[in-house]
C-alpha cells in the first residue's frame, strides 16, 4: 500500500460515495476525472483522490473495453466444459498456462463438480471451432474429456455489479 494520502484511508470501508464512483465507472471506464466528479457529486480533487484509493485497494483492478466479436471475425461464442486425467500441480499448471496463452480463450475457471474447468471461447463458427479443438485445446496434455455447448446470444455480459 501506498504511504501518504492513502494511508489514513486504507482500512475503511466504501461508503455511499465510492459506491456511487464504482458503480459510473462499471458503467463507463472512460469518464473523465471531472465527470465522474460532476456524476457522483464530488469536486475533481477529492474524487481523484478517492479513485485513486479504489484502485491502490483493488476494487478497480483495470479498465477495458468490450470488443465486438462479430465485428472481429470470431461471432460464436462456445462453452467448454474439460476433465482433467489427473489433479495434481503439474497437470493443473500446465493446463492453466496452456489457456491463458490461447488467444481464442475470453474465461476460464476452475470448477467443482463434473468437469474441472469452464472455459469460454469465442471462434469463427464450427469451423473455427473445430480448428481450435484439434490444433490447440486437444493438444494440451492432461485432458480426459470435454463437453461443447455453443451459445445461441448473449443475455447479459460484464463484471460484477456493486453492491449497496
Amino acid at each position: 500500500m501506498q504511504s501518504g494520502v492513502f494511508s489514513a484511508m486504507e482500512n475503511r470501508a466504501l461508503d455511499e460515495i465510492d459506491r456511487r464512483i464504482l458503480r459510473a465507472l462499471r458503467r463507463d471506464g472512460r469518464l473523465s476525472n471531472n465527470q465522474l466528479a460532476e456524476e457522483v457529486g464530488l469536486s475533481p480533487s477529492p474524487c481523484w483522490q478517492r479513485t485513486r484509493r479504489l484502485e491502490a485497494q483493488g476494487y478497480i483492478q483495470g479498465y477495458t473495453a468490450v470488443l465486438d466479436q462479430e465485428k472481429l471475425g470470431v461471432p460464436e461464442t462456445v462453452i467448454i466444459e474439460v476433465t482433467l486425467d489427473r489433479h495434481d500441480d503439474t497437470v493443473l499448471e500446465t493446463f492453466g498456462r496452456a489457456m491463458v496463452a490461447l488467444p481464442e480463450v475470453l474465461e476460464v475457471y476452475l470448477t467443482t463438480g463434473e468437469y474441472d474447468y469452464y472455459i469460454k471461447v469465442a471462434v469463427e463458427g464450427t469451423k473455427g471451432y473445430e480448428e481450435f479443438l484439434r490444433q490447440k485445446l486437444y493438444r494440451v496434455p492432461g485432458i480426459q474429456h470435454s463437453r461443447s455447448i455453443f451459445t445461441l446470444r448473449c443475455l447479459k455480459q460484464g463484471g460484477i455489479s456493486v453492491p449497496g
